[in-house]
């Protein structure tokens, strides 16, 4: 990130008044491909896609150079078992039954990769039909398990990401994952957790997406208020079931070819289908740019615990700390793990700022590179946001004399760097 770049950003955000990036989409008929790394600079796509929150899909000539992509494909272009299971045979990784809906996902089990590699083999034998059921490899945290090296390069424009960052501070968790399945499995109708970006790059095989820019989700409500499991189902076309269907427009729909790469804007509903037998790798991420829109997501995600449990609000003892428990239980998160989150970010970037330190690292140990204006940046919205925090009576009821730096130490040395780093 350059000066005018950073300026550009900030801008961007005053115009917002407080407002979410995620709520200013503009109607689309379609979504942008790009096809030429030469000629796409992180700029480009930082003012293009980032801040106004909109989806795009970037050529394989991207990802060409990914280990990944030449190691676990066939010349024939199917996934290559004997390299899988050679080197990750061992491995026990999640599998989801796309065939059983268990609340609007799927119920996952745990097994080596070596017997799901062998149920894929059983599963495309049988023409793509099996007694098991539909099975789908999700959320396996390959980075987390071992080297990923030699498998991909983390792309440039999407290496400010906070919410690894933070995990591998703490070194117990990311949000770096491996989806492999065969033809027909799919991931249910949803927006990503905590409202973070995403991006998903096919190892081999094609995909079909159905986008649904913010907001366009409410009208898919059933008359319960429940939210749709399968956006492709004709009982969406139910006008008794799904009574304001008719306010929702088409979905946006692509189709993604092997080696190509997804950006996945912040609260853009999606559906996913895997239309080949196909391996993709999918991070969610966090950054300035959607940190507003996470904390607000944060919010909604009280409420509804709130909500509840509200009958016993009066007789509970702690009921405000019990409402955060759930939380945290339901959402992976809640306030006081959310301001810690801001504060190693913060803390990370005032350290570069004041000596020069690089800002955080990413995936595989690569620094990010993005350098003292991004940093700026990235201190100016955790201010911004964190004085919402700090702000919120949910917050203020909790205890927090033993959070160093306080809270309010803490938004006062933001503060005071975004005043001295104006003129950077």
């Amino acid at each position: 990130m350059d000066r005018q770049m950073r300026v550009f950003a900030e801008s961007h955000f005053r115009g917002l008044q407080g407002g979410l990036s995620s709520n200013v989409s503009p109607k689309l008929d379609h979504v942008d491909f790009i096809e030429n790394p030469d000629s796409f600079s992180y700029a480009d796509f930082f003012k293009g896609y980032l801040l106004p929150n909109l989806p795009c899909v970037f050529s394989s000539a991207f990802t060409e150079g990914w280990g990944s992509r030449r190691l676990w494909v066939t010349p024939s272009g199917k996934p290559n078992f004997d390299y899988l299971l050679q080197n990750y045979g061992d491995v026990v990784v999640p599998v989801a039954n796309c065939g059983v809906r268990e609340y609007n996902s799927n119920p996952k089990e745990h097994m080596p990769l070596k017997d799901y590699i062998s149920y894929w083999k059983e599963y495309i034998q049988g023409n793509y039909s099996s007694s098991r059921g539909c099975l789908y490899l999700k959320d396996w945290h390959l980075c987390r398990d071992s080297s990923a090296e030699s498998v991909f390069t983390l792309p440039i424009y999407f290496s400010s990401d906070w919410l690894n960052e933070y995990w591998d501070a703490l070194d117990v968790d990311d949000y770096r994952f491996i989806y492999m399945g065969p033809t027909g499995t799919w991931s249910p109708f949803h927006a990503d957790i905590f409202r973070s970006f995403s991006w998903s790059v096919n190892i081999c095989g094609r995909k079909k997406w159905f986008f649904f820019p913010p907001g366009q989700e409410e009208a898919l409500r059933d008359c319960h208020g429940g939210l749709p499991y399968d956006v492709t189902s004709p009982t969406l076309l139910d006008s008794r079931l799904h009574p304001v269907l008719n306010r929702c427009s088409p979905p946006l729909e692509v189709t993604q070819e092997a080696g190509e790469m997804v950006f996945v804007p912040s609260g853009w509903h999606h559906q996913v289908h895997n239309l080949e037998d196909t391996i993709s790798i999918n991070h969610n991420w966090v950054n300035g740019c959607n940190l507003a829109n996470m904390w607000h997501f944060l919010q909604q995600e009280l409420c509804a615990v709130q909500q509840e449990i509200i009958e016993w609000r009066d007789t509970m003892p702690d009921w405000h700390h019990h409402c955060q428990v759930i939380m945290r239980s339901c959402s992976g998160i809640n306030f006081e793990e959310f301001y810690h989150f801001l504060k190693v970010i913060a803390e990370r970037r005032l350290l570069f700022l004041a000596k020069g330190v690089g800002p955080g690292k990413v995936e595989c140990g690569k620094s990010t590179g993005l350098g003292p204006q991004q940093a700026a940046f990235d201190v100016s919205r955790i201010a911004e946001v964190l004085k919402s925090v700090l702000a919120h009576p949910d917050f203020q009821r909790m205890d927090t004399s033993t959070f160093s730096p306080q809270p309010e130490e803490l938004l006062q040395q933001l503060e005071e760097v975004v005043a001295a780093t104006t003129s950077l």
